[in-house]
């Protein structure tokens, strides 16, 4: 049993929240800790949508957040991928639920309010800027000169974590994928049914798209990019001057033309340069723990980037619940995790490579599509492992045996 009663979460994305919440399940009590001055999803900027895979939404269920968020996300059900004027439906992964597509912000909204209402505190303007740790606790200190003492202190803060640099000054940071990132919804209908999406490859770059709802149909593009922009520099960009970018480099592209053409640059979003954490060597340090996008973050290739964090929170409430110390817990928690993650940043990484083929592999690609489909693209083969992961909350974790 756990003597840690309280704990300081730094991040108030998706994994700060779960994590928190989780926690407080696990009999800890947690207090999130944002550096923006306002929720998340209605601190500005955050917009467009992310995917959640089956497991990600099973590991929402242990914080019982599972349903409000999936009754504001939008089923998929069938896949498809496209090559020009070529189009070969995917194989679809049998026995699991549907992949859910929600937007950010709701995403956000949906786990600020079931966290306040389970009794979760939120401190708003609170940026970390060093941790004192003793044999007793950790004591945070923000920007403001504020300063929160408790057992343990978990960093949640991304992909640009403090609390990853503070546990290891020498941790590696994160790594661009080569791409930029764009989201928009078209007034332009697609014709393909409802739940469906669709994975295209353009002459000059990658894209998907599927129905919206509510009509029209929503399609996001990564662009190739020599050199990353941070997300503020990539947004003072003027938005109708990356429509007219995007409209070029997929004039050639059927139905992408159609999409951006009928797509507006006033609601055009951002996403900014896409990044991938390489392996980070230390999760964890004396009272501090990484979670979510500031240990793992695979591309979004994967899928699995929320669903990872999600599951990652679920996780270590678990093992601070059921193991005796701090150090016990933490290692059980990378025991739990860190194999599962790398392999699912393992197969994204493989799978970048191909949104940006080069002259020779765009003529080639329409010929071997239905080699790529039954290889790479074989769920049973790729994902069925990742989508299957239910976490049980209540199975006790026990520490690994020591060694003889």
């Amino acid at each position: 049993m756990t003597t840690v009663r309280t704990a300081i979460v730094i991040g108030g994305g998706i994994a700060g929240p779960v994590t928190a919440l989780a926690l407080r399940r696990a009999g800890i009590a947690a207090t999130v800790h944002e550096a923006y001055p306002a929720t998340a999803s209605g601190a500005g900027g955050i917009g467009g949508t992310l995917a959640l895979a089956p497991n990600g939404v099973a590991a929402l269920r242990s914080v019982g957040a599972d349903e409000a968020v999936t009754a504001t996300a939008t089923p998929i059900v069938r896949s498809a991928m496209a090559v020009g004027r070529r189009r070969l439906d995917l194989p679809t992964l049998a026995g699991v639920p549907p992949l859910r597509v929600v937007h950010r912000a709701e995403l956000h909204r949906e786990l600020h309010d079931r966290a306040v209402a389970e009794g979760v505190s939120f401190a708003y303007g609170r940026r970390l800027v060093d941790v004192e740790q003793s044999d007793g606790g950790v004591t945070a200190r923000f920007e403001d000169g504020s300063t929160a003492t408790a057992d343990v202190l978990v960093g949640a803060d991304g992909i640009r974590s403090t609390v990853r640099g503070l546990i290891d000054p020498a941790a590696p940071g994160p790594r661009f994928t080569g791409l930029l990132g764009f989201e928009a919804v078209a007034r332009h209908e697609v014709g393909v049914e409802p739940g469906t999406m669709t994975f295209a490859f353009g002459r000059r770059g990658y894209y998907l798209y599927w129905p919206e709802p509510g009509g029209g149909t929503r399609w996001g593009a990564n662009l190739p990019q020599q050199r990353p922009m941070s997300l503020v520099e990539a947004r003072a960009v003027p938005a109708a001057q990356w429509m007219d970018t995007l409209r070029t480099s997929y004039g050639d592209d059927d139905p992408a033309r159609e999409l951006m053409a009928t797509s507006s640059a006033d609601e055009l979003q951002v996403v900014g340069s896409l990044h991938i954490m390489p392996p980070v060597p230390h999760w964890y340090r004396g009272r501090m723990v990484l979670v979510g996008d500031a240990a793992h973050a695979p591309s979004n290739s994967s899928g699995q980037g929320a669903s990872l964090a999600i599951e990652s929170g679920v996780q270590l409430a678990r093992c601070l619940r059921d193991l005796p110390d701090v150090q016990a817990a933490f290692a059980a928690y990378v025991r739990l995790r860190r194999a599962r993650v790398e392999k699912v940043a393992a197969r994204a990484a493989r799978i970048n490579h191909t949104k940006a083929p080069g002259p020779v592999a765009r003529t080639l690609m329409p010929l071997l599509m239905p080699l790529f489909v039954r290889t790479v693209m074989d769920p049973e083969k790729t994902v069925a492992h990742e989508q299957r992961y239910v976490i049980d909350f209540d199975a006790p974790v026990t520490a690994e045996p020591a060694l003889r």
